[in-house]
């Protein structure tokens, strides 16, 4: 087998153990993202075995003998000499080291987008606790209650009266 589809073989089989399948099938919502993502599992599955089957193994030589019998020594001799100066080039990766560097910039990037994303999250959800905590308290609260709660619009309103702006 040639260097390239054995590089190929390894690198697909390695990615299909490190691929976190139920991980992301737990962030799929509607039942059609499902059915397309086990499609997409069974097609990676396919296409991974093949290659670890099929493209894994050495090539079975090739008997000569056989077909000196059947065919020629002249005819065999020509197909045989043909065959061994094929060359298959060894598949040599310069395209890796090239975007390494990159894709790991990229992850540290994603990492800090995430500890924001989470921070961001913490945030509204105190947000969200404040406001509906103030949902509950609105039909008894008092105007000094709400002002202690917001000094900021008590000075507002303060200037405002001061001012002698009624809003109009």
């Amino acid at each position: 087998m040639s260097g390239t589809v054995k590089k190929v073989a390894d690198v697909a089989f390695k990615a299909g153990r490190t691929i976190d399948w139920e991980g992301m099938a737990k962030l799929l919502v509607s039942e059609e993202a499902r059915k397309e993502f086990a499609t997409l599992r069974r097609a990676f599955d396919e296409v991974n075995i093949q290659l670890q089957t099929k493209f894994s193994q050495e090539p079975e030589p090739v008997d000569w003998e056989y077909y000196r019998k059947g065919i020629g020594s002249r005819l065999v001799d020509i197909y045989k000499q043909a065959y061994d100066e094929v060359k298959i080039p060894q598949y040599v990766d310069n395209v890796t080291p090239q975007y390494k560097p990159k894709f790991d910039a990229l992850l540290v990037e994603l990492k800090e987008a995430e500890q924001m994303s989470l921070k961001e999250s913490e945030r509204l959800e105190k947000e969200i606790a404040d406001v509906q905590e103030l949902k509950r308290k609105l039909s008894t609260m008092t105007a000094d209650e709400y002002f202690a709660k917001h000094p900021e619009l008590k000075k507002k309103f303060d200037d405002e009266i001061r001012n002698d702006y009624w809003g109009y």
